[in-house]
């Protein structure tokens, strides 16, 4: 069945590929990337191969890929991506030496794609299971590894109809989850060679931490007279439409906005729920290190800052929780800053860890929002202790990466 339901998917790809620009790139990408391995392939060199869905588990598997390139610099790095979302974004990363799509996963294209590159050992990111691939892996005796996996009960795997497809988790060497109710489920298929190591994301964080860029035109945007800051990551209009309306009506904070989508239709529309506020965009500012005293929002029309720009924040907001699932709540939390999110978090440990030590803020409306941000305004202390929570959950969470490695080069 599973043979069946990629073939059909392949079609499907191949038509909406002429009608569809990112699905179209996509398919020549996984087209060109037998080719691009037999011209790049060093037939002499030993290869670690990682592969990532997209930008997300790419981000995952970073720390793994440069920690091992600095421990263990006999290994070159393969990276494959699925998604054009994050192949086109990391297609010059540094820390691989070979980068390209991952053709889609027929018998043939794992036979061909695995025979040109002969990997020694194979990192796969979070939640990718790609059978066929995995099979052959398996058959030819390479090791495996499942890497920040996350399994919960309703899953295919575990369900009555998914024991076919669920065979595929036993071609893993080692899973490394990020808790012990994914270790539990696994145990319940007969998965014990698994380790609950945490979330290799916390490292990554940190590493940003560290780089983390100095901003002038934010530091100027700060530099006028407001005690507080409101940083608002990865928003869409629903997002919007709650902590906007609520600025609009406590106009003692400033506010910074760095929206998920960035367009001209999405900037006005924010504008214009802003109604009279003095509002500057990033761009339009340039390298000016002025701006204007009377402005009260700056809006972030430019993609590669917002990490940076959580370090201002006294509170923040992290988007996606009303429609797609919540975006990054670390990159926020690792600046020691307490984080509201919306609703549709199930999926993400992160947010449930972050609500259960006190750093993380649920709302389900626009009353969940002015209710708690009023607490938080009106409380130094309560918001001092939220802060340190949210700090306090990144620094204690990491090391995954080290536990890794350590255990596959035993």
């Amino acid at each position: 069945m599973y043979q069946v339901v990629i073939y059909l998917y392949l079609f499907g790809v191949a038509i909406a590929s002429l009608f569809n620009k990112k699905v179209r790139t996509m398919w020549r990408g996984e087209r060109n990337a037998i080719r691009q391995l037999k011209a790049n392939v060093d037939p002499n060199a030993h290869y670690v191969w990682f592969h990532a869905a997209s930008l997300g588990e790419f981000e995952q598997g970073r720390p793994l890929m440069e920690q091992l390139r600095r421990e263990h610099p006999e290994y070159k790095i393969l990276l494959t991506f699925f998604s054009p979302s994050g192949y086109e974004v990391r297609k010059n990363y540094q820390g691989a030496d070979i980068i390209t799509y991952l053709p889609l996963d027929t018998i043939r294209n794992a036979r061909r794609f695995l025979r040109a590159i002969k990997p020694e050992m194979a990192f796969f990111i979070k939640y990718e299971f790609w059978y066929n691939y995995l099979h052959i892996l398996k058959h030819r005796n390479v090791p495996v590894y499942s890497v920040s996996s996350i399994f919960r009960p309703d899953q295919v795997f575990f369900r009555w109809y998914g024991s076919q497809y669920g065979r595929v988790l036993k071609c893993f060497t080692r899973f490394f989850v990020q808790n012990e109710e994914s270790r539990q489920l696994l145990s319940t298929l007969g998965i014990n060679d698994v380790d609950v190591v945490g979330d290799t994301r916390f490292d990554r964080v940190l590493q940003i931490k560290e780089a983390a860029k100095q901003l002038p035109i934010v530091e100027a945007f700060l530099q006028q007279p407001t005690p507080k800051v409101f940083v608002a990551g990865s928003s869409w209009p629903p997002d919007e439409e709650i902590f906007i309306r609520y600025f609009n009506n406590h106009r003692d904070w400033k506010l910074i906005i760095a929206p998920h989508v960035i367009g001209e239709s999405h900037l006005r529309q924010m504008e214009n729920l802003l109604q009279d506020r003095k509002v500057a965009r990033y761009t339009q500012l340039a390298d000016s290190t002025t701006v204007a005293e009377d402005t009260e929002v700056l809006i972030i029309d430019t993609f590669g800052l917002l990490s940076s720009i959580y370090r201002y924040a006294q509170v923040a907001y992290v988007g996606g929780g009303f429609g797609v699932g919540i975006h990054n709540l670390l990159e926020a939390a690792v600046w020691n800053v307490p984080v509201f999110f919306g609703p549709n978090n199930q999926r993400f440990q992160e947010a449930a860890d972050l609500k259960s030590c006190g750093g993380g803020l649920e709302i389900r409306d626009y009353d969940d929002f002015e209710r708690q941000m009023q607490q938080l305004k009106n409380d130094q202390q309560l918001r001092t202790q939220c802060a340190q929570a949210a700090g306090n959950y990144v620094e204690s969470r990491s090391g995954a990466t080290s536990k890794v490695l350590q255990t596959v080069f035993l």
